[in-house]
């Protein structure tokens, strides 16, 4: 027991030493790692503005700014503004660094430092040298790091937006994900806040999209760039008589469709590839199949497959029209291939028939889950086949 107690008591004392250690160690090398940290970002300031006097740090707490902001200055001469920004790529901690002159051009962009895995964001900031607020979308994605890229696009947005903030000039800095929220809320404010975008399993003409208020007070109905508010009576919130009209009829057709669920038991061809299976009064079908993607097909040391299917429900025209498209689950690589998760992805599907269903934007360096998406998809469509009266 005294022999037990012994052994404990020197693991403890070492423990102990260790910490001191530690906390010694990082006492001496936080302050080293800080200022080379400094040293980098105030060398970044002259590369990002070449030929600049010299610079006045802004005090950004004064005003309403992106979120990836973090440090702002003022070249002294009022050539004007470099903006620090951190913000998540593949990985989280991206430190970009961003020039922007008093007339809106971007002077300069470099990767201050990164988590990102294939290194092509330590040049990439090249690309934006004298685009504008308009040309920054156009500069090319890379393949094989869309995440990375696409984060590198967004904070130089920031930057710009930044710069014409600081000037006293005002700019809308909203995410899409806010403005839509913004537009929702105005259209049904009786919606408090929390809606959900209704999935089509019936036509509906012109409108793009109807939002359902969780609380059940009504629909937000878009068309075009107008959004439109619907009672839960049906009754459009607009004076705009043809814009009400298209709302009301829409929601009217929302409210009138109904779903019977199909016995996929009576048809064993399909048993292993669709998930689940609907109809419509109309005739019309909603099915829910699986593709396999990066997530069965795929996997490596770094990377392992999820052993997950990516899940698709689709409504579609008993005739072979996509109604509606609608991503249900997937496992697939995250910051890569789950793009697949995003409507821009598979938005793309809408409207099309099994003759041009193929020819959508694959997703950037995911070629698997793109393939795994499409056979989802062509699984759908001989869903529909069997179902409306093809072999069992």
């Amino acid at each position: 027991m005294k022999k037990n107690l012994k052994n404990i008591a020197v693991l403890v004392c070492i423990c102990a030493v260790i910490t001191v250690l530690l906390a010694a160690t990082n006492a001496i090398t936080a302050p080293l790692i800080e200022k080379n940290q400094n040293a980098a970002a105030n060398e970044a300031l002259l590369v990002v503005m070449p030929g600049a006097e010299g610079f006045e740090t802004v005090d950004i707490t004064a005003y309403s700014l992106p979120q990836t902001v973090t440090e702002a200055h003022k070249e002294t001469s009022g050539r004007g503004y470099v903006v620090k920004l951190v913000t998540t790529g593949y990985g989280s901690d991206f430190v970009i660094m961003c020039g922007v002159s008093s007339d809106g051009v971007v002077t300069g962009a470099v990767c201050l430092s990164s988590n990102e895995t294939l290194g092509k964001e330590k040049t990439y900031g090249e690309n934006f040298k004298d685009k504008n607020a308009d040309d920054v979308d156009a500069v090319d994605t890379l393949a094989g790091a869309t995440k990375t890229t696409e984060a590198y696009k967004n904070a130089v947005k920031d930057a710009l937006n930044t710069a014409v903030i600081l000037g006293g000039g005002s700019v809308d800095i909203r995410t899409e994900e806010e403005i839509l929220a913004d537009n929702l809320n105005a259209a049904l404010p009786a919606g408090e806040g929390k809606f959900q975008k209704h999935f089509f399993a019936e036509i509906v003409d012109g409108v793009d999209a109807v939002y359902t208020a969780d609380n059940g007070a009504g629909y937000v109905c878009v068309i075009g760039d107008a959004f439109i508010g619907v009672n839960a009576d049906g009754t459009a919130i607009t004076a705009d008589a043809v814009g009400a009209d298209k709302a009301a009829a829409a929601v009217a057709t929302i409210k009138a469709t109904t779903l019977t669920d199909i016995d996929l038991t009576a048809y064993p061809t399909l048993a292993n590839t669709v998930v689940s299976a609907k109809k419509t009064a109309t005739g019309n079908f909603v099915v829910e199949t699986k593709g396999a993607g990066y997530g069965i097909k795929g996997g490596n040391e770094y990377v392992p497959a999820s052993g997950e299917y990516i899940i698709v429900k689709v409504s579609m025209t008993a005739d072979g029209k996509i109604i509606d498209c609608l991503t249900v689950s997937q496992g697939e690589t995250a910051n890569l291939g789950d793009a697949c998760k995003d409507e821009a992805f598979y938005g793309q599907f809408d409207g099309k028939t099994e003759a041009d269903y193929t020819e959508i934007d694959a997703i950037a360096g995911a070629t698997m889950t793109t393939d795994g998406y499409k056979q989802a998809i062509e699984r759908a469509f001989a869903a529909v086949k069997v179902l409306n009266g093809g072999v069992k």
